[in-house]
């Protein structure tokens, strides 16, 4: 791919950004030992059903509850993202597609019947294994 084509301006950025792990990042990790601490039992990175093309980070098939924990760069946080200064117009367009997919999965899974609890990599572990747990009791 030639330097005008890619989205990265320079060979370094290109290596940095394809270093960067799709899964079993350190805040995922972190959430996964927060959960299965307080007696939860889950499955991770797996698609949650065969009709929506994604894969959660952390299902819950029983109850039907998917977890997404999206990265506040990636996902375009409202709080956190900022666009890089470099190729600005590739990487908002990038961030915007990452939010209608996440929309689109979203609403796929919960006509499915499922709970979907997105989780921002900036909110506290512990405050996010309570929320989910949370939502897995049975609702009275």
């Amino acid at each position: 791919m030639s330097s005008d084509l890619s989205w990265a301006d320079t060979p370094r950025t290109r290596h940095a950004m394809q270093s960067n792990r799709s899964g079993h990042t350190l805040p995922e990790i972190a959430l996964r030992h927060a959960l299965h601490a307080r007696g939860l039992r889950f499955r991770k990175s797996v698609p949650p059903i065969a009709s929506v093309r994604t894969r959660a980070d952390i299902v819950f098939s029983r109850l039907r509850v998917a977890v997404f924990l999206d990265g506040c760069f990636w996902h375009g946080c409202r709080d956190h993202y900022t666009a890089p200064a470099t190729n600005a117009e590739y990487w908002s367009a990038k961030v915007e597609r990452n939010r209608d997919r996440d929309e689109r999965i979203t609403s796929a899974l919960e006509l499915a019947g499922w709970k979907v609890i997105r989780v921002w990599e900036h909110e506290p572990t512990p405050l996010a294994a309570d929320r989910i747990a949370d939502s897995l009791l049975p609702q009275t």
